[in-house]
């Protein structure tokens, strides 16, 4: 009777033509934002805290405690998501709730969220824009250094140790690495996320170093100290002081703000190609 009352409400919200939006995850939150149906948004989860009213807007849960009863109290017209939770999906499912379900990994799929939700929002032209954005970005990457072994580490800690988490060769940085004409120092078939220990990494000797670090967006100080760190490997990146930091948050998420991550690329790019010219 529950489930029957709520599809009944559902129905009568959506003949009056009332979006109420819950998005469940940060990239999801930022490209319905970005599409400019952020105002219909009723809830949505921890760390979604991008553009700055996202961070006042009632939250679900987080990436594994996402509440169903939360969801259903705040009556959505429909939820957006990913493919990682499989029994809230069939929840939703059960319980009649108009879902729509995305991967965010590449860079096509990013693009594939974006123009699949601009349809749903009648927001066509603006999702075309970002999705030009993208791909302009991604083209001025071409060819400023090429055949460079480049290593992504995602929140790199303070100590060399057996637990370093990088980036494999099922994400968006891997197109982004094929977009600029170099490749990852990591392979591999598998699609689990890689950890590996500082021995592996001196054993791909990579060329270019790049470390994720949105904790150390600002600090200076500590930014120089994790760079000492990893300088001490005998790798072509410490060798010729290829080691960068990327401290900002946009790094991590998989959204139409991948372009930041994109130009920040770029920039490192460029220095690599001036201290080899000016070799």
């Amino acid at each position: 009777m529950n489930k029957l009352i709520f599809i009944l409400l559902i129905s009568c919200i959506n003949l009056f033509g009332e979006q109420r939006i819950i998005t469940l995850s940060p990239s999801i939150n930022e490209i319905v934002f970005a599409l400019g149906e952020g105002k219909n948004i009723v809830a949505n989860t921890q760390y979604s805290d991008y553009p700055e009213e996202s961070k006042s807007i009632p939250k679900v849960g987080g990436y594994a405690t996402i509440s169903l009863e939360k969801i259903i109290a705040y009556k959505p017209t429909v939820v957006i998501t990913q493919n990682y939770d499989e029994k809230l999906l069939r929840n939703l499912k059960a319980l009649g709730i108009n879902t729509l379900i995305f991967k965010t990994d590449t860079i096509s799929s990013i693009k594939k969220t974006i123009t699949t939700l601009g349809k749903y929002f009648k927001r066509d032209e603006k999702a075309n824009e970002l999705v030009k954005t993208i791909d302009e970005s991604l083209s001025s990457l071409s060819n400023i250094v090429k055949n460079k072994k480049i290593l992504t580490v995602i929140g790199p800690r303070k100590n060399l140790n057996n637990q370093i988490y990088i980036a494999g060769n099922n994400l968006y940085f891997e197109d982004v690495l094929k977009a600029s004409n170099n490749k990852n120092a990591y392979y591999s078939d598998s699609t689990n996320q890689p950890v590996v220990n500082s021995e592996k990494i001196i054993n791909m000797n990579p060329d270019i170093i790049v470390l994720l670090s949105p904790f150390l967006d600002g600090k200076i100080e500590e930014q120089e100290r994790l760079k000492t760190l990893w300088q001490t490997l005998p790798v072509n990146a410490s060798i010729n002081k290829n080691i960068y930091i990327i401290d900002k948050t946009y790094s991590g998420i998989p959204s139409h703000r991948v372009i930041y991550f994109i130009r920040d690329f770029k920039k490192i790019l460029n220095n690599v190609r001036d201290k080899q010219l000016q070799k």
